[in-house]
Parts: C-alpha cells; sequence; structure tokens
C-alpha cells in the first residue's frame, strides 16, 4: 500500500508502485492540469513538486519532478503537489501565475502549469533568488509558443518579489504572500505521522519474515540492469533480444519509465529502492576514497560541499546533465547501469578512477573497476543476482586537475554527441599519472586506457596533446549515426582533448586548433 499526500489530501493505494505519478494524478484523481506531453522528461508539461520531510521532521524540502518519470511508489512518504494544490480559495492568482500573465508568458498554455510549478519550487528552496538562479529553475521546461523572452521577463519579475524572502519561516512569508496555500504549514506533521506509521510496518514486515524464516538479506534476488536508473536483473539479454521481467529493482526511473512503462506496471516483483536507508549520501573516507551510495542523485552531487571542494568546477559541469528535475531524479548507479555509451555521469567518473561495489543474493560483495563493467554495447560484467550498492573513488588532491566536456546539438537538455573528461597529475612540468574518458566513440563508455598511459610520464607541452591525439585516434572505434558522422566525431573528441589540456595549461595553445 503506498500512502501520500496530494495536494491538501491523504492518498492510500494499491496501484502498482512502477506506474506513472502522472497517470495516478490524471486518471485516479482527475487532476487534469498536470499535462501529458513528450512522456521522456523533456518537456517538464507534466513538473509536479515533491516535498520530502527533513531529517529533524521539522521542514519539508520541495524539488521539481518530472510526473512522467516518476514512479508511483517514489511518493510514499512524501507531499505531491500539482498546479490544483497551489491555489488559494477563489483561484486567485499566485504570484508566479501573475508574473506569467502580466508578462505574456503564456500563449498555447499547454507547457505553462510546467512553468508555474518549477517557479513555485524555487520560491520554496532556499536557493538565493537571483535572476540566474530563477531562470535555471525553468531548465526542464520547453515552450514552443513564447520564445522565451516573456518567460524570462517573468522570472526577472519573481526575482524582484522574492528579494523580500525571508531567510527563517520562509513558508509562513510565502504563505502570507499566497505563493502557496495555508496548508502547507501543516504539511511537516502530517508527513511525520505517516514516516512513523510506514516505520512500524517495516518493523512489523521484518518481524514476519524472520518468524516465518522467509528473510533473505531483506529481501528477493535482485539484481541492475542495462537499463538505466530503473534497474532490473533480465532487461537485455547478450544478444539484444529481450527478456521478460524477472526481480527488478527501480530507482529513479528516468530511463525505464521511458523504454517498458506497460511492462513495468505489469510487473509484481518490483522493488523500489530510491528511498533505501543507506542508498544515498556521500562521505570521504579515512582511507582517502570517497564513497557515494548507488541512489545518490545528480543533484545530490551539484549540492554536495564534499563534491564541490573536491571538485570545484562540477556545477559548470552538471549544468550540462539532463535538467533540473531530471537531475533530482537520476541516480549515479543507474546512469553507471544503463551502459549508454554517451552517459555523462559515467564518463566523468571513469575519469576520477572510480569502482563499483556489487551485492550479490547470498549477501556477498565484490569490488569492480568501472571501465571493466563494460563488455560490450549493454552488456555487463555482473551477474543477474548482483545489484550496485556503493560507488567509490580516490579523492583528487589539491594540484590535481579535473575537466569535463559535452558536445550536444543543444547546449542544455540534451544527449551528447560526444562527451569526455580528464584527470591529470602533474609535478614540475611531467604527467605523473592521467585518466581520460569518452563517450559516443565507441560501444560503451570509454577510459582511453592508451592515451592514458601514454600520457604517463611526459611533458605538458603541445607535443605531447599532439602525440596524444594520435594514440587516442587508434583507440576508439566511432560510427555515424543520427548525431555525427564518424569523422565528425573523431575531430569532436580530438578538440575535446585539447579543451581538457587548453584547462589546464592555457599557455598550451598553438596555431593549428585554429
Amino acid at each position: 500500500m503506498i500512502e501520500f499526500l496530494l495536494n491538501d489530501q491523504p492518498i492510500r493505494t494499491s496501484e502498482a508502485p512502477a506506474s506513472a505519478l502522472l497517470d495516478f494524478v490524471r486518471y485516479h484523481e482527475q487532476l487534469k492540469g498536470t499535462k501529458i506531453g513528450c512522456r521522456e522528461g523533456d518537456c517538464g508539461a507534466c513538473t509536479v513538486l515533491v516535498g520530502e520531510l527533513s531529517a529533524d521532521g521539522q521542514t519539508v524540502n520541495y524539488q521539481s519532478m518530472t510526473s512522467c518519470l516518476t514512479p508511483l511508489g517514489n511518493a510514499q512518504g512524501k507531499h505531491i503537489v500539482t498546479v490544483e494544490g497551489i491555489n488559494a480559495a477563489g483561484s486567485q492568482l499566485t504570484p508566479v501565475q501573475k508574473a506569467i500573465v502580466d508578462e505574456g508568458g503564456s500563449q498555447c498554455g499547454f507547457c505553462t502549469v510546467g512553468f508555474v510549478m518549477s517557479l513555485t519550487g524555487h520560491s520554496l528552496s532556499s536557493t538565493p533568488a537571483t535572476e540566474k538562479s530563477t531562470i535555471a529553475a525553468i531548465d526542464g521546461n520547453i515552450c514552443r509558443c513564447t520564445g522565451y523572452k516573456s518567460l524570462e521577463r517573468a522570472a526577472a519579475k519573481l526575482t524582484a518579489e522574492l528579494e523580500s524572502r525571508p531567510v527563517e519561516n520562509a513558508l509562513a512569508w510565502l504563505s502570507e504572500k499566497q505563493f502557496v496555500p495555508g496548508y502547507f504549514a501543516n504539511i511537516p506533521s502530517q508527513l511525520a505521522k505517516l514516516r512513523a506509521t510506514e516505520a512500524q510496518a517495516t518493523e512489523a514486515s521484518a518481524a514476519a519474515q524472520v518468524a516465518s524464516g522467509t528473510a533473505q538479506n531483506g529481501g528477493s534476488a535482485v539484481s541492475t540492469s542495462p537499463n538505466g536508473h530503473a534497474q532490473n536483473q533480465n532487461d537485455h539479454g547478450h544478444n539484444g533480444t529481450t527478456k521478460p521481467f524477472a526481480h527488478a529493482l527501480l530507482g529513479g526511473g528516468t530511463d525505464l519509465l521511458v523504454q517498458r512503462l506497460e511492462e513495468l506496471r505489469e510487473q509484481p516483483g518490483v522493488r523500489l529502492i530510491f528511498d533505501q536507508p543507506g542508498r544515498r549520501g556521500i562521505r570521504h573516507e579515512t582511507t582517502g576514497r570517497v564513497v557515494l551510495g548507488a541512489a545518490t542523485t545528480a543533484s545530490q552531487l551539484l549540492e554536495s560541499e564534499l563534491m564541490r571542494g573536491l571538485l570545484p568546477n562540477l556545477p559548470q559541469y552538471l549544468k550540462l546533465v539532463s535538467s533540473t528535475p531530471i537531475r533530482n531524479m537520476g541516480t549515479v548507479a543507474g546512469n553507471f547501469i544503463n551502459g549508454s555509451p554517451i552517459g555523462d555521469l559515467t564518463i566523468m567518473f571513469l575519469a576520477l578512477g572510480a569502482s563499483i561495489t556489487l551485492l550479490d543474493a547470498t549477501g556477498a560483495t565484490r569490488e569492480l573497476a568501472l571501465p571493466d563493467l563494460y563488455l560490450g554495447y549493454k552488456k555487463l560484467a555482473k551477474a543477474a543476482d548482483e545489484q550496485v550498492i556503493e560507488i567509490s573513488f580516490p579523492a583528487p588532491l589539491a594540484g590535481d586537475f579535473f575537466h569535463f566536456e559535452k558536445v550536444s546539438k543543444r547546449t542544455h537538455l540534451d544527449i551528447a554527441s560526444v562527451n569526455s573528461a580528464a584527470w591529470l597529475r602533474v609535478e614540475h612540468g611531467l604527467i605523473q599519472a592521467a585518466r581520460v574518458s569518452a563517450g559516443g566513440v565507441g560501444p560503451v563508455p570509454l577510459l582511453l586506457a592508451r592515451t592514458s598511459a601514454f600520457l604517463q610520464g611526459r611533458e605538458l607541452t603541445a607535443e605531447t596533446v599532439t602525440a596524444a591525439n594520435e594514440v587516442m585516434q587508434a583507440e576508439i572505434s566511432p560510427i555515424s549515426d543520427v548525431r555525427g558522422t564518424s569523422d565528425y566525431k573523431r575531430l569532436l573528441l580530438r578538440q575535446l582533448l585539447w579543451a581538457h589540456f587548453l584547462e589546464f595549461a592555457p599557455e598550451l595553445a598553438v596555431d593549428e586548433l585554429i
């Protein structure tokens, strides 16, 4: 049974946990303000707010998410807010809605609800209200009519209004100004009751399993699959043919709910891991390694002071990864297990020297270097009963270089044609160690082992980069497809290699790059 709050109403449903939240909202609750658009998380017309109770039980943290890719089960214990849930009595426009109306930010109106919800989520967040941050809040919303300038004006107007938002007790101020209705003040206590009820039910279930002798390592034999943030053990066979689902693990849902929603909805063995204790979090161990829970999201990477301290340019890299709602949902392990040759997070972590920890049905674990996970296109070096539980990598030292580059048809909210990352350790002008990764130039995400080895021990010069490119070109095997010809991808990767080194050492600029 799934229990959560939908606007100001408690919900208790036995609908399939792997069904889409969008369909439940529209067809079961008849809340038609949330629109069906692309069903792929790209357009943002179905954006809702998902509020999660803080650890201390005092506040609720809201994030925008695309409901078409949100598994209904991930709403458990949370506050789901649709456009119907933000208006005060009498349907008076909120400041967000009024700003859009006043600036002509709505034409056909189909996408408008998504913009309203994203901007309302920004109003509820603790992020300082600047024009840049307000516009960033709608990076997952697409409009085919306005040309965006009217929406940018609306964002500027909203930013000016939010300048008065207090740091303390912001919700009371937002309610007074009618950004959200008064019932939002009661949500923390209501979610706290749900949390307590859920904890009691979990304890009772565990006790019953132990008593009956059926408990096995916390549940049934499960694993991850070649298909993304939603993870299952038998999604694609090694011969590329589709197999039926067995037991499935479902994380953020940003891949499988696009590809196989109907099958997942009918699958009784789906287990949700997005909110499982221990699946999230980032820590720096005394061994010098950084460890992430498998269900850590891209947004949590972005928000982590530890990650930003180790990789100061991480925010600009992650802004190239999808959009805010998808970053709020997509997990790091899901990006790895999807096995896409152009997975952005995969390419970053390959260059960081990451390993994964796999857990099998008997409770045994093993560590696998991330490059060794990929045997061929969508073919993984893991057993059917294994799942990723942790990711780790050696913490970069203060003087190390790290850089990520991505080329796509659109700068944001797009899949890469070619992407690449590089890590270097340089002492006295010599490259002591190097890892260069590349996506879109082979059947799997690549750690360019030969190129990386070639760089080691060489001087940091333009000649070294030129020679490294020759090694790299022999190491890759791009194909021509909708994202570019083979020759084009080779040229892109050459330019990205130079981009890494020019970031590290701008004095390497040479005429041959023009």
